[in-house]
C-alpha cells in the first residue's frame, strides 16, 4: 500500500504550499484563510491539514487527521 501524503486542499485543488505564504503575509488565521481562498469551506476535510500548517509551517503530510468533535 502506497503511503498517505495530504498536500492540497481537494474542492479547490490548491496546494497548502502556495497557501502557507499567503496566510503568513496576511497574518490570516483559519477563518480568513478559508474566506479569502475557500479552502476548508467546502467539504471541510483539509480543515485540520490547514490548522497544523498554520500552527507549524508543514505543507506536506502523511499521516490522516480529523476535526475534533466537542
Amino acid at each position: 500500500m502506497a503511503p498517505v501524503e495530504v498536500t492540497r486542499c481537494l474542492c479547490r485543488g490548491i496546494v497548502f504550499e502556495q497557501l502557507l505564504p499567503l496566510a503568513r503575509a496576511g497574518g490570516w488565521e483559519l477563518d480568513e484563510l478559508m474566506r479569502r481562498t475557500g479552502c476548508g469551506a467546502g467539504c471541510g476535510l483539509c480543515r485540520p491539514y490547514l490548522r497544523r500548517m498554520l500552527a507549524t509551517g508543514e505543507t506536506v503530510f502523511r499521516e490522516l487527521l480529523w476535526e475534533e468533535t466537542p
